[in-house]
């Protein structure tokens, strides 16, 4: 049985479990939450404070009255956090204080003659925050390589001042590979060691962990960047699996592995990890069962008789006592041949097939010749006994024996569902089949199986006691790995193909495309913001998709859904020109004005001079979100995706007075607007 050795920091990192502690808290104290965006890289914890009615945002105006908006652990923009305190909704920045630091790094060092320089993944959501810290301009690298581009292209960075910085959970060695392009390239670089400590570790353990074992496996969501590196540090030096729950064992094959090492992201609750220990126990003790026969001497002699029969059958016989014979006549209950001796023969219908649906007197006619066992001779009574069902087993044995160490297949009937798997006859021979290589998923049912015609290959056989151990999922898999190979030979970027919708997770639907699956992201479900990919599609659902995207080395593919003709934007284009009337829904508000639905999809900016007739200092003073009022589209650029809008243009004309106030401060804000544009120009000369 391999051993498996449990990494000392696998789990919650101090951030997640921060963040995940405050949230407990304020359900336990009964209020209602929210958080901006997944509060942390877990589909399984996300789920879970789902059902608890921890509801997820993407925008403050979204959060319900009363609610506690709380910042995800990987931070936020500058310009989010002040759209969340401009809003007035009450927070909680739950931001990982490894993160912060790196914000305040970055606000306290960069200026705008300063270049910053992030190592990390431009599109993870801690990158973007910190790099919206950064007041001069500012570069994410993803590795060493892009750093040393970007430094040969720009040779006067070597004349400015540069700040370097990381991910929280970039990798280690990606990171001391950088600092060497770095003070090689560039020595006026100011360099701050932002890695996490806790990350630093688990990737120190992991590195040490897969040197040791003949396997790793991870836990943690697949998005996770911190799993991502784990696994990425892991496989370099041994085969390493991510999964996210104990369920994605059973599509792991542990045969041949003499020890496991087991990590896990900082965002994987201790609950996942001790599923997926107790379930790697399981496998493992059943591969053990399947490697010293266990299986097959525990069944009971009712369920698994067939290794004693093939014992008898095989003893005592020798190639003197194989004949061919020629079938006489088929009779009731049995059949006779001519083996050409003097001695007539006879095969009872019990010694014909090892299939209890065979029926010789459909089977067989006069003349035809089989391969036959001599098993019992009476001189007195001049016959002599016969058995094609054990010659049958003699050969499908030798056949057995000589497919060791090929790939070659077999094809089978299922004649039981036993304790542990399944056993199929082939060619008179009964081979067991663990349950855990009977089906190419877990969850299938083995009951399914029975009576059906398998294909299978041998990965185990016992000489001494003439047993074998086949597996119907390596077969399965090759066929898969078939269809793959022929698809990703012929498939192009931009084809249209018709699919099924296998699974659904937080952030997108995973589709069947004939035997291949690619995944439609929740933001192509659908043009209006969605919150879960339910809200389009069910699991079984026929859908036409279009290939986005091809990644040939990961053999990803990225699904669109979503129609052209059904683009707000162009919906917009065609219904909705510029003067046109419509009423529109008030959605959020900012100090410089109000958003405004306009159809789903497209909102609109009515500024706050374009509200009233009159001066308000705040929308609120006349609007409410949620409130429906008719506006005038005033002018739409698609280019940038905004759209203006006036109520003010729908209203009476202001009294005279008022008019000239309003007139007075408009020339007096365009005069100190002018003002200060002159001082900026003057001063960038």
């Amino acid at each position: 049985m391999p051993e498996i050795t449990l990494a000392k920091t696998a789990g919650f990192c101090f951030g997640v479990d921060r963040a995940i502690s405050l949230i407990e808290k304020l359900l336990s104290e009964g209020k209602k939450v929210a958080t901006l965006g997944p509060i942390i890289h877990n589909p399984q914890v996300i789920e879970d404070f789902k059902k608890r009615g921890v509801c997820i945002v993407e925008h403050p105006g979204e959060v319900a009255p009363g609610s506690v908006l709380i910042l995800r652990t990987h931070g936020v923009t500058e310009d989010v956090l002040k759209e969340v305190e401009e809003s007035g909704v009450e927070y909680v920045d739950a931001a990982c204080p490894f993160v912060n630091k790196i914000h305040k790094i970055v606000r306290d060092n960069s200026s705008e003659d300063v270049v910053t320089l992030i190592v990390g993944d431009p599109d993870h959501p801690e990158v973007r925050g910190i790099k919206s810290c950064a007041k001069g301009d500012s570069f994410v690298l993803r590795n060493s390589e892009e750093l040393e581009k970007l430094l040969q292209e720009n040779p006067h960075f070597s004349q400015k001042e540069l700040i370097l910085v990381s991910q929280t959970t970039f990798s280690v060695k990606e990171w001391e590979k950088s600092l060497k392009k770095i003070k090689l390239l560039c020595t006026n670089a100011k360099i701050f060691d932002t890695i996490c400590s806790a990350t630093e570790e688990r990737q120190k353990e992991a590195v040490k962990l897969s040197s040791q074992n003949d396997a790793m496996v991870i836990v943690g969501g697949r998005h996770s960047s911190n799993t991502q590196k784990l696994k990425s540090v892991c496989e370099k030096n041994c085969p390493s699996f991510l999964v996210e729950t104990k369920d994605e064992l059973y599509g792991i094959s542990f045969t041949g592995f003499n020890s496991i090492g087991l990590t896990a992201g900082a965002s994987t609750p201790a609950g996942i990890i001790k599923e997926v220990l107790q379930t790697m126990s399981e496998i493992v003790n059943e591969n053990k069962m399947i490697e010293e026969e266990k299986v097959l001497d525990s069944v009971s002699a009712d369920d698994f008789d067939f290794a004693a029969a093939l014992e008898e059958s095989l003893s005592g016989l020798n190639s003197n006592q194989k004949v061919v014979g020629t079938v006489i006549s088929v009779k009731p209950t049995e059949i006779q041949v001519d083996i050409g001796r003097k001695e007539t023969g006879y095969i009872p219908y019990s010694e014909y097939s090892s299939d209890p649906n065979a029926n010789p007197q459909t089977e067989l006619k006069p003349g035809d010749e089989l391969k036959l066992i001599i098993m019992k001779t009476n001189n007195q009574e001049g016959v002599i006994m016969l058995s094609k069902k054990r010659y049958d087993a003699i050969k499908a044995w030798d056949d057995i024996l000589e497919s060791e160490g090929t790939d070659k297949i077999f094809e089978g009937v299922v004649t039981d569902v036993i304790r542990g798997g399944i056993l199929v006859l082939a060619n008179n021979v009964k081979v067991f089949i663990p349950a855990s290589l009977a089906t190419m998923n877990r969850n299938d049912k083995l009951e399914d199986l029975l009576k059906t015609t398998v294909k299978f290959k041998i990965i185990e056989i016992n000489k001494q006691r003439r047993r074998a151990v086949g597996s119907i999922r390596a077969v399965l898999k090759d066929a898969k790995k078939e269809v793959e190979d022929k698809f990703w030979a012929e498939v192009q970027e931009g084809e249209t193909r018709k699919g099924v919708v296998k699974s659904l997770t937080n952030y997108g639907a995973f589709v069947d495309i004939g035997g291949v699956d690619g995944m439609i992201h929740i933001s192509e479900l659908s043009w209006s913001r969605i919150k879960h990919p339910s809200e389009i599609v069910n699991v079984g659902d026929e859908v036409e998709v279009t290939i986005k995207a091809l990644d040939q080395e990961k053999r990803k593919i990225s699904l669109g859904f979503k129609k052209v003709e059904d683009n707000p934007w162009e919906i917009l284009r065609r219904d909705y020109p510029v003067d046109t009337v419509a009423d529109v829904k008030i959605v959020s508000f900012t100090s410089f004005g109000a958003f405004a639905q306009i159809i789903p999809g497209v909102d609109g900016l009515i500024h706050i001079s374009q509200i009233a007739n009159k001066h308000i200092a705040n929308p609120a003073e006349v609007l409410k979100v949620g409130e429906v009022v008719k506006a005038k589209i005033t002018e739409i650029d698609f280019d940038l995706k905004r759209v203006g809008l006036s109520i003010r243009a729908l209203l009476p004309e202001e009294p005279k007075e008022e008019a000239v106030e309003e007139t007075a401060e408009v020339a007096e804000e365009a005069t100190a607007e002018a003002t200060e544009e002159a001082t900026a120009e003057a001063t960038e000369e």
